[in-house]
């Protein structure tokens, strides 16, 4: 079997140009329709490569050029990527869904493949575990299966090999190096570390892989066995690797030269497994950890090795001051290659185990015993509850605390502690953002997620506290030189002086509010957040609702970048397309033109425009009726790949310069999937709820609708929907209708915005969607005898209440609602751990005040005290493994729904979260909920599961 296998790509194939007759819109055209995932581009902007995936069946990969001269498909393609040089375009090929369906996973074939976008030709590769191009794109790294090595005649030469170079891995010998070794207190590996049977199977993760390094220019290959580490330096010269085979005593750390492959040894140990790897952006350093490979991995301590590989020299970093490493110790050079940054823990130990009885007289010893407890105490003061500490048991297992390793000096410094245990990564060569929610673990079971902010000094790791209790999701923002820190608090904007220590409220002069004018939640109203910093620190970019201002960090005066035209022409302007390399954050300077996205709250459209760093005022670059969304932004050129949609328009994918958006190509017809079917449109609708407050909201006409007709009509909601205006509808199958088959099948839908009083979630949402309604039955397209509503989660709790207030709604579906805020309010976030009450008192339940303060708020709010007056069928759908509600909210209000013997039915979805995720479980609903409505609405027969039930029974175990 060969490794390579040519195979012809074909050009790829686009719709018919014929559009065939229109037909109605069924389930399988859903299950069928392709959607777009996130595309990526090559550095250059040249290529851009997208994954096409239907709902249920196979996806495809669309390679595409920005000047649209050719363009190639992947049958089966997922996972793209693309070369910084546009060059090759690598796939990983998906099991057919029939053999996903049919097989098991380990029986499944794992393969990838590299295109080369210049000729077209295909390289399969298989039995592929990943691959990986280097950053300039000249090279790829195919790492193999652990468990599948390659076929014994499988050749390893090089394709254009010549006689005096061989591709297989001769290992070099070792080569005198300088050694400096560098240690401080405590620096011996402890003895208890040490497992007792060094002949022990050597634990799967320290298992290497076979990994082929291919020159895509020439086809030269290398061939690495027993890998379990390699990185690119970032300059394109170098793959470091590292080689571990405990059975054989081998653990090297190998350089490769890339363009000639050439093999060094950097450094060789008979005993020590080499564990995490990196190396520095110009190739000059190479980091690993190292500890005793007779060590259980679990409780296996390690020592920091630096390697200069210019000066052929090696620094050992042993533990010290109390810090050591462990597995998860990871590595990172900054970008100029001066630090290094590591992560380090307290102690290593190995993990505990249950005491095991060794003789007949241990199973009556009492400790021995009560030594094989399974309890769990739940203590009072503990900052965290128990759910919520073992959920994050594995996270804390795998923390570590953050230091530098400084180049030049060699001088180690603990940037993180126990105390301060949360360091940001920032190429700021003096300070860098650190932060704790120490203080406000325990408080978060009721009042939400606080941190302290500290500033801490990358050259000594002393830390200066900036910010007390600060709310986790308004992190502040530290600039490029960590000259200034910028922060929102309570409505405005300030300024931290880091040298002076001098904080200056920005905003306090500005009438302009800068604190979210929508929030309707029982807390402090938010910020907008900032755009980007310039790059040398002189000023930032911060947004209101509607405009971007820019604010000088020395005279600390600001202007509206955009000249007050987003709130004059209630358009909502943001910085979009600059180019960064993540994770840092993007920056402009001064004389920048800069992309614009501006989104209109009032026709809930999209257009761009464009404006310049440090200058007032705003130009217009497109006028649309759509929803457009940037997507990428090549690295390297000013190529950014937007969508542009609307209800009846799919989002295909454009290319265009960032200042020139108005002359952009498209790349992609998916909207062709649209011609076989007829199509409604949407509009937007205004009208008062029940307190005069204008509201917004989105009908969606029926397929061919005729004005004057009375439709049955199909609300969905959750809390903010007049958005949705220009958005194409989401083409699954899943917990919410799919607005295109219903509209196909004769439904109105209607997506109402709601607006919240604080203390009144319920009967908030009853005003607005009441009026909402009544509006459409005046306007004659709602039949008020045929109006349903369906929400799910937030938007289930809202339709479980409406219709124990009103009787306008002929039935409901309502998926994961809570129904009894009085029993819910102590409950569990199951996924999370965490406890509901910060839910109900802070945040998205909105009532404002503990049970015990205000209870009867909590029975007001809750559906399930009122089910005496509801005159609605009601059908309920829970997934018993809920992670977000407790399905046990199902169970009640079912309960009292069949005691007060109303019209209820209840879906139960097995080994189900909040979301439905098994796809049977998806279309089952899909088609119920269909049918639901059918019946109430539309007069059809009730299907026999909604008319009698259906009994329980047991299916024989597959083998």
């Amino acid at each position: 079997m060969k490794l390579f296998n040519l195979i012809p790509l074909a050009v790829c194939l686009s719709f018919s140009a014929h559009a065939a007759e229109q037909r109605a819109l069924s389930i399988d055209d859903i299950m069928h329709f392709e959607t777009l995932q996130q595309p990526v581009i090559s550095d250059n902007g040249k290529v851009i490569a997208v994954q096409a995936t239907p709902d249920r069946g196979d996806s495809r990969a669309l390679i595409r050029f920005s000047d649209n001269r050719k363009q190639y498909e992947i049958a089966n393609g997922t996972d793209v990527q693309v070369s910084a040089d546009g060059k090759f375009v690598l796939a990983t090929i998906e099991a057919s869904l029939f053999d996903r369906e049919t097989k098991k996973k380990d029986d499944l074939p794992h393969e990838v493949v590299l295109l080369n976008t210049e000729n077209g030709e295909q390289q399969q590769f298989a039995k592929v575990d990943s691959a990986s191009f280097s950053d300039d794109g000249r090279f790829l790294v195919v790492k193999f299966e652990a468990s599948q090595p390659e076929p014994a005649d499988t050749k390893t030469t090089d394709i254009n090999t010549t006689a005096s170079q061989s591709t297989e891995l001769e290992l070099t010998k070792p080569q005198s190096t300088k050694s400096e070794t560098i240690t401080t207190e405590n620096s011996a590996n402890t003895a208890a570390n040490t497992a007792a049977n060094p002949q022990a199977e050597t634990d799967k993760a320290d298992k290497g892989v076979d990994i082929r390094l291919i020159n895509l220019a020439t086809e030269q290959q290398t061939l690495l066995s027993n890998v379990t580490q390699f990185t690119f330096d970032k300059a394109g010269h170098h793959l470091a690797a590292v080689i571990n085979q405990s059975e054989t005593q081998l653990h090297q750390v190998m350089l490769v030269t890339l363009d000639s492959q050439t093999q060094r040894e950097l450094y060789s140990s008979k005993e020590e497994h080499i564990e995490a790897l990196a190396m520095s952006d110009d190739g000059q350093y190479v980091a690993v950890t190292k500890g005793l490979a007779s060590s259980m991995r679990y409780g296996r301590e390690h020592n920091l090795l630096l390697l200069d590989v210019q000066h052929d020299k090696q620094h050992q970093f042993a533990q010290s001051e109390g810090w050591t490493y462990n597995q998860y110790s990871s590595l990172q050079f900054s970008k100029d290659a001066q630090r290094l940054f590591v992560g380090r823990v307290p102690k290593v130990a190995q993990q505990a185990e249950l005491a095991a009885y060794l003789n007949p007289k241990d199973v009556f010893n009492p400790e021995m015993i009560t030594a094989n407890k399974q309890l769990r105490i739940w203590h009072g003061e503990d900052a965290k509850i128990k759910p919520q500490e073992v959920k994050e048991y594995e996270q804390e297992l795998k923390r570590t605390y953050l230091a530098v390793l400084h180049l030049d000096s060699n001088k180690l410094v603990q940037l993180a502690d126990q105390v301060v245990p949360d360091v940001t990564y920032g190429e700021q060569a003096r300070f860098l953002l650190a932060s704790s929610d120490l203080p406000y673990q325990k408080m978060v079971t009721w009042a939400g997620f606080y941190r302290d902010v500290y500033l801490v000094d990358v050259n000594s790791g002393s830390k200066t506290r900036v910010l007390t209790q600060q709310p986790s999701d308004a992190m502040p923002t530290l600039s490029p030189n960590a000259k200034y820190l910028a922060y929102y608090r309570q409505g405005n904007v300030f300024i931290f002086d880091v040298t002076s220590q001098r904080r200056v409220n920005l905003t306090a002069n500005i009438a302009t509010p800068f604190a979210d004018e929508d929030h309707d939640y029982p807390s402090a109203a938010p910020g907008y957040g900032f755009g980007p910093w310039l790059a040398d620190d002189s000023a930032i970019t911060v947004y209101d609702k509607y405009d971007v201002w820019q604010f000088n960090t020395v005279s600390k005066q600001g202007f509206m970048l955009t000249k007050g035209q987003g709130r004059k022409q209630q358009t909502q302007f943001r910085i979009v397309g600059l180019a960064h390399e993540k994770p840092l954050p993007a920056v402009v300077s001064k004389g920048d033109s800069v992309l614009l996205q501006g989104y209109s709250h009032q026709s809930k459209a999209d257009g761009f425009f464009s404006a310049k760093i440090g200058v007032a005022g705003v130009s217009r670059l497109t006028q649309s009726d759509s929803k457009l969304t940037l997507l990428t932004r090549a690295n390297k050129d000013a190529a950014v790949v937007f969508s542009k949609q609307r209800y009846d328009l799919y989002p295909d994918l454009y290319i265009a310069d960032n200042t020139s958006p108005q002359n952009a190509k498209q790349l992609t017809t998916l909207d062709k999937q649209r011609e076989s079917f007829k199509w409604g449109n949407a509009e937007l609708v205004h009208w008062r709820d029940g307190d005069g407050v204008k509201m917004d909201g989105v009908l969606i006409k029926p397929t061919n609708y005729q004005a004057g007709k009375q439709y049955p009509t199909l609300v969905y909601f959750y809390r903010f929907m007049s958005d949705r205006l220009h958005a194409f509808p989401d083409m699954k199958l899943n917990h919410r209708p799919n607005f295109a088959w219903y509209a196909d099948n004769g439904y109105a839908i209607f997506l109402p915005d709601i607006r919240f009083e604080i203390g009144y979630p319920g009967i908030s949402s009853v005003k607005a969607l009441t009026a909402g309604v009544q509006k459409l039955i005046e306007m004659g397209v709602s039949d008020p005898d045929a109006v349903g509503i369906q929400g799910h989660s937030w938007g289930g709790y809202q339709s479980a209440y409406a219709v124990t207030q009103t009787n306008i709604f002929k039935a409901v579906v309502t998926g994961a609602p809570v129904s009894n805020m009085t029993s819910a309010y102590s409950g569990i976030r199951h996924g999370s751990g965490l406890a509901r009450q910060f839910q109900y008192e802070t945040g998205q339940s909105r009532i404002g005040e503990s049970l015990f303060d205000a209870p009867q708020k909590y029975i007001e709010n809750s559906p399930i005290f009122y089910v005496d007056r509801i005159q609605t069928p009601m059908m309920i759908m829970f997934g018993d493994k809920d992670d977000a509600v407790p399905w046990e909210q199902g169970v009640e209000l079912y309960l009292a729904m069949r005691r007060a013997g109303k019209d209820v039915v209840f879906l139960q979805y097995e080994d189900e979260p909040h979301h439905l995720k098994k796809y049977p479980n998806k279309l089952d609903y899909s088609i119920k909920m269909k049918q639901y409505f059918d019946h109430y609405l539309k007069g059809a027969p009730a299907p026999d599961w909604l008319r009698q039930g259906e009994a329980y029974q047991e299916y024989k175990k597959a083998d």
